[in-house]
C-alpha cells in the first residue's frame, strides 16, 4: 500500500508542477523564505527523481533505523534556515530547476514512469541507504518520508503561485498525518499534541514537527 500511495502522491506533485501558474511565477519568491518558486519546484520534483538512484544503490551496510530515529538524527529540522544543510537544500532545488520548467517536468515524468515499474517489484524487506545520511531506512519508510515532503511542499508551491493545494489520496494523507503527529509528539511530548488537538485552552504555543 505505501508504494502505491507514494506513486499516487508523486503523480499529484507532477500535475502541480506542470500547472501553468508555476511557469508564470517561476522567477518569483515563494511562500518559503529565501526560496524562489523555481527552487521550490525543483526541491519538490527531487522527491521523485532522487528515488531512482536510491533504488540503484547497493544494499546498506547497516540495519535500517526507525522513522522517529531518522528524524531525530536529522539536523535540518532545527529551524535555522541559514544553516549549512538548509542552505544546501535550497541550492539543490535551484540546481534542479536550472534546466527550466519544461525540462524539470519531463525529468519528473520520466522518473515516475520508471518508479511505476520498479517499486511494485522491490522485495517487501528492501532497505536503502540514504544519500545524505550515514544510516539506512526500510524502502517503505523512505517512501513515507518522501510522501511527507511531497504533501508539505505541494501546499507550499500551490500557495506560492496562487493555486489550490492539491488533495492527496486519503490513505497517503493518513500516512503523512500519522507521521507528523508521531514526530511532533517525539519533539514536544504526547500531552502537548493531545491538548492541541483536543483542548485549545491548554494547548502549548507550538507543536510543529517541522
Amino acid at each position: 500500500m505505501i508504494r502505491q500511495d507514494y506513486l499516487s502522491a508523486a503523480t499529484v506533485a507532477t500535475t502541480l508542477t506542470a500547472d501553468p501558474a508555476v511557469a508564470r511565477s517561476w522567477d518569483a519568491p515563494s511562500a518559503l523564505r529565501k526560496f524562489q518558486v523555481s527552487g521550490l519546484a525543483g526541491h519538490l520534483v527531487s522527491q521523485i527523481t532522487q528515488v531512482v538512484p536510491v533504488l540503484d544503490a547497493g544494499p546498506p551496510d547497516t540495519r535500517p533505523i526507525s522513522l522517529l530515529d531518522h528524524y531525530g538524527r536529522s539536523t535540518w529540522t532545527d529551524g535555522d534556515i541559514d544553516s549549512e544543510l538548509n542552505t544546501g537544500i535550497r541550492h539543490g532545488g535551484e540546481q534542479s530547476a536550472a534546466v527550466g520548467v519544461a525540462a524539470l517536468n519531463a525529468q519528473a515524468g520520466a522518473a515516475l514512469a520508471v518508479l511505476r515499474q520498479r517499486l511494485p517489484a522491490e522485495p517487501a524487506d528492501r532497505a536503502v541507504q540514504l544519500p545524505w545520511g550515514p544510516w539506512a531506512l526500510s524502502l517503505d519508510d523512505f517512501l513515507a518520508t518522501r510522501m511527507l515532503e511531497i504533501a508539505v511542499h505541494c501546499d507550499d508551491l500551490a500557495v506560492s503561485v496562487g493555486a489550490q493545494t492539491p488533495a492527496l489520496p486519503q490513505s497517503a494523507l493518513e500516512t503523512v498525518l500519522d507521521l507528523l503527529c508521531r514526530w511532533a509528539a517525539s519533539r514536544h511530548g504526547s500531552t502537548a499534541v493531545l491538548r492541541t488537538l483536543s483542548r485549545a485552552e491548554r494547548a502549548p504555543a507550538r507543536i510543529a514537527a517541522l
